[in-house]
């Protein structure tokens, strides 16, 4: 199958997943890109561009069987100012996030031109696919909310629209290099979330200054991205744990990153927001145990409920409840006496190998032409 693939925000996430999904597709692919600038104007002249570079490629003798996507392209757009060649084509859309639910820190800044443009494509397309199932259901519960306060015409039946073409397609991961067995030594955490304040950083440093009280050494490793703006407890807890950091910031390299990966202990989220987590789940893949509040995208990650055992890596979402886990696995590292989990991590992100995860959306497309043959 010949694919026909834009993605208008190439960086961060973005990039590794498109990237990732072509190293290992049995498709042939042409991708267009737009640099990872400036989100919001990306969203609304990406089509536009992009629509007159479909048509250069045309000219030169390009012809593809399906058309693929990402949210950051305005679907409905695109089609319209496209030729018939694209427009006949069977369109998928990846959201790896959208703009209805997605954080703001007062609801007043929301946009919701970006919202309607995320409604249109998923009318748009034949399919739209979810990173994750409580994406979908959450994306699909905002836009009957969204409707209901349009002052006519709010057609709920949208909703069921959307949902009728619906599915859930997790991102992949790369593997990672075999981890070395572990030196005794203090127990060191993670902490690999964006620095922004829908990770909820406060409570995370809450209850390592409840750890650090206890007396029980350990080592801490803060990354993830940085922005301008980010929460004021990461310039205290800096300051707070100096003797007790290892790595703090952004790391630069992919090498880098993985070293952190491979060398934590325990990886903590205490986020309030997350559409998926794909540097939790790649924190797991490397070996780290993951300590995790019991809502948002986690209980569907690791199969609570499903899988043996997962219960072991959820608190109940508060700060109390994470300084105990936190407190009893320092105990235990610095007795050296801390459970090996490797394997049954291993094997709950297993499906979300590039390998694996790769394969099953390419079936996704080869179901989605064949029903177009037929029909």
């Amino acid at each position: 199958m010949k694919i026909l693939a834009i993605e208008p925000y190439y960086g961060g996430s973005h990039k590794a997943f498109i990237d990732g999904w072509m190293k290992v597709s049995e498709h042939q692919w042409t991708l267009l890109t737009l640099p990872a600038y400036k989100w919001k104007w990306r969203m609304r002249h990406s089509a536009v561009t992009m629509a007159d570079e479909v048509s250069q490629r045309i000219k030169e003798g390009g012809n593809w069987d399906l058309f693929f996507c990402t949210d950051m392209l305005n679907l409905a757009e695109f089609i319209g100012l496209s030729s018939a060649q694209v427009q006949q084509l069977p369109k998928v859309v990846y959201f790896h996030e959208n703009q209805l639910t997605y954080p703001v820190r007062f609801e007043s800044e929301r946009d919701y031109q970006f919202a309607m443009t995320n409604m249109t494509t998923a009318l748009a397309a034949e399919q739209m696919w979810f990173n994750s199932a409580f994406h979908r259901d959450s994306f699909l519960e905002a836009v009957e909310v969204f409707l209901r306060k349009m002052p006519d015409y709010n057609d709920t039946e949208v909703v069921e629209k959307i949902k009728c073409k619906s599915g859930v397609y997790p991102p992949g991961i790369n593997e990672f290099p075999k981890r070395a067995e572990r030196k005794p030594g203090p127990l060191r955490i993670l902490w690999c979330a964006r620095w922004e304040h829908d990770k909820n950083p406060e409570d995370f440093f809450s209850a390592l200054k409840a750890v650090k009280e206890s007396g029980v050494d350990f080592r801490l490793s803060v990354i993830g991205e940085q922005f301008r703006d980010e929460p004021a407890v990461f310039g205290w807890a800096k300051d707070f744990f100096s003797e007790h950091i290892e790595r703090w910031g952004y790391q630069q390299s992919r090498d880098e990153y993985e070293q952190v990966l491979c060398n934590a202990d325990v990886v903590v989220s205490t986020a309030n927001h997350e559409f998926f987590g794909i540097s939790i789940v790649e924190a797991i893949s490397a070996g780290a145990y993951p300590i995790l509040p019991k809502r948002l995208a986690y209980p569907e990650i690791l199969a609570l409920g499903e899988a043996e055992d997962a219960e072991e890596f959820f608190y109940d979402g508060t700060v109390r409840q994470l300084e105990q886990k936190l407190i009893l696995l320092a105990k235990l590292a610095g007795q050296n006496n801390l459970p090996d989990n490797s394997e049954k991590t291993a094997r709950l992100t297993e499906g979300f190998k590039w390998e694996n995860a790769g394969r099953e959306m390419d079936k996704g497309l080869n179901a989605i032409l064949k029903e177009k043959a037929s029909s």
